[in-house]
């Protein structure tokens, strides 16, 4: 089984919160971490060999100072590092092919703030092989609990599954979200939903959230689960409880060329709106 927690580490700050929070986990875990720089836009001009050459060596400069912090701070997490030359996405996706865990950092800081990003982010963890996590550029210490959305589906169980873990591992509650929507089309602004139609929305929504949760008390028996059925819509929703937890978990059902680009529109919209350090299992 490989054990390798791969970090893609650039030269931005919350490169340091993401190598951070791949430590801790390396640590509990007994697992090892590998630092990924990649140099792109390449566009092979004359003269360019030298300066990609140039960059490379800074970049690994970069991450054996990070190397040395880690050992300095955690001597017991092996840790090498690996510059590259190339895109960045292609790169950190066929890592994750060799990695128990992709662990990134996003830029974001929540709306209106801090600058713009790209689509890099939500694309590797569409395309990646193994869970990634997504760490943004605040800090999520002082919060508590693991969020995690369930829809029944298998994907939502490989979730979940992860989820439980991870909150094992921290010592923190389990808060296991279910969310349903009321049927969608065309209505006059007064029309109102028949109160039946939405008890019983409510109802199936709360029996899937129990069958998916009727194994982890086995498997997790100290395990604190907080269970949540919500009507909204679920992005919105899982970032409005995620934004008080230490760590949230959604499952993508993106396979095949496609979903290097399109991630599912729950799990995308999660990321591309932050609100703590993210993992998207699929």
């Amino acid at each position: 089984m490989n054990d390798t927690i791969t970090v893609g580490v650039t030269g931005a700050p919350v490169a340091e919160r993401a190598i951070r929070w791949a430590v801790a986990r390396a640590a509990s875990r007994r697992q090892r971490l590998e630092l990924v720089g990649v140099v792109g836009g390449a566009l092979g001009a004359v003269g360019e060999d030298a300066v990609v050459e140039d960059a490379l060596a800074a970049t690994r400069d970069l991450l054996e100072a990070h190397a040395e912090s880690v050992r300095a701070a955690a001597p017991e997490v092996p840790v090498s590092v690996r510059a590259e030359a190339g895109d960045p996405v292609r790169l950190l996706i066929e890592a994750s092919t060799r990695s128990a865990l992709l662990v990134i950092g996003s830029d974001y800081r929540g709306p209106g703030d801090g600058p713009d990003r790209g689509a890099h982010g939500v694309r590797i963890a569409a395309g990646a092989s193994c869970p990634v996590v997504v760490v943004p550029d605040f800090d999520t210490e002082e919060r508590s609990g693991v969020v995690v959305g369930i829809d029944g589906s298998a994907v939502s169980e490989h979730a979940l599954r992860f989820a439980a873990a991870e909150a094992d591992r921290l010592g923190e509650p389990l808060v296991a979200v279910s969310v349903w929507t009321p049927l969608s089309a065309p209505r006059n602004s007064l029309a109102v939903y028949p109160e039946l139609y939405l008890e019983n929305m409510q109802a199936a929504t709360e029996e899937v959230l129990a069958l998916a949760l009727a194994g982890i008390a086995s498997d997790y028996p100290d395990l604190v689960v907080e269970r949540r059925v919500e009507r909204g819509y679920p992005s919105q929703v899982l970032n409005g409880i995620a934004k008080d937890a230490r760590l949230a978990v959604v499952g993508t059902h993106g396979r095949g060329a496609l979903a290097r680009f399109l991630l599912g529109s729950i799990s995308q919209e999660v990321l591309e709106r932050l609100a703590t350090v993210t993992a998207v299992v699929r």
